[in-house]
């Protein structure tokens, strides 16, 4: 059973044009590594799938947004997509999600993909795909072949700008994450603060979760237990979306910023997401590369 391959990035998604940047350029750098290899968005979120629909059919807001493409206004989600190619003939299919940890999203897609890599026709050739094979998040932490210690690091090597950047602020990193209420990710999450600390031993970095483990207060904590006076707030998230404009820096009481604020801290902000910064694109690049080989897929 022959065909094409091809590759699917799994993405939450994002109702807020900034955010689009992030996410973007992770396809970007996806499609500039294999460059004759199908690359496809899929937003795994149906309620931001639905916002796109609905803003695709309205005429003046097309008017007032003419530079989203039509590839984000008719965003798919995994399902879809797959079957999308699996029609065109790509029946060797590589998804990548682009989650920072292994939470809910992420184990509904590993869900979906096992479904679907699990069908078994009379003869081989009804298989709809002869190779679905699933990535990691960017942290790891779900596949033993591949420790989440080493993935943890490669992400903290990726961002030694965000550390040159505190540095420059001289300030203490804090990074605020999605986190979740129903997985335990949060060691996830410390072990990669441990690391930055690791690696970049001058600089204090922090990190706390909009939801779950570990919460803001805790971050709050120890950034008086440490007598920092000046905070860089970054989001742990690829994409800046409504998360980074209201939870980190919106103007609200409960924002993060208000509160660091409100603690004592001079608050610098930065709200890029990680997707708009190449090496971590990089990181995301390379997690494909080892689940293709691994499944015995060639890209190109």
């Amino acid at each position: 059973m022959q065909g094409s391959a091809a590759i699917v990035l799994a993405m939450f998604g994002t109702t807020v044009d900034a955010g689009l940047r992030g996410l973007l350029a992770v396809r970007d750098a996806v499609a500039r590594t294999w460059p004759r290899t199908p690359v496809r968005m899929a937003f795994t979120s149906d309620r931001i799938r639905a916002s796109w629909r609905k803003r695709a059919v309205d005429p003046q807001w097309r008017l007032e947004h003419a530079d989203i493409s039509a590839d984000i206004l008719h965003v798919q989600g995994p399902l879809a997509v797959l079957a999308s190619l699996q029609e065109q003939g790509h029946n060797r299919v590589v998804v990548q999600p682009v989650h920072m940890v292994p939470a809910e999203e992420f184990h509904d897609l590993a869900a979906l993909v096992r479904g679907l890599a699990a069908i078994r026709g009379m003869q081989a050739h009804s298989r709809p795909f002869a190779t679905l094979a699933l990535g990691r998040p960017a942290l790891g932490g779900c596949d033993p072949r591949h420790p989440a210690s080493a993935d943890i690091r490669r992400v903290a090597a990726a961002l030694a700008a965000d550390a040159d950047q505190a540095r420059r602020e001289q300030a203490a990193l804090v990074y605020m994450a999605h986190g979740s209420r129903h997985f335990p990710v949060g060691g996830l999450y410390l072990e990669f603060a441990a690391c930055m600390r690791e690696l970049y031993p001058d600089l204090l970095t922090l990190i706390g979760t909009v939801d779950g483990f570990p919460p803001l207060d805790t971050v709050v904590a120890e950034l008086h237990g440490h007598g920092a006076e000046r905070v860089l707030l970054k989001p742990l998230l690829i994409a800046s979306g409504m998360h980074a404009a209201r939870d980190l820096a919106g103007p609200g009481a409960d924002s993060w910023q208000s509160r660091l604020t409100a603690a004592g801290f001079t608050t610098v902000i930065d709200s890029a997401g990680l997707g708009e910064q190449p090496a971590f694109c990089q990181v995301l690049v390379e997690h494909i590369a080892e689940t293709a080989a691994a499944a015995g897929l060639e890209l190109a």
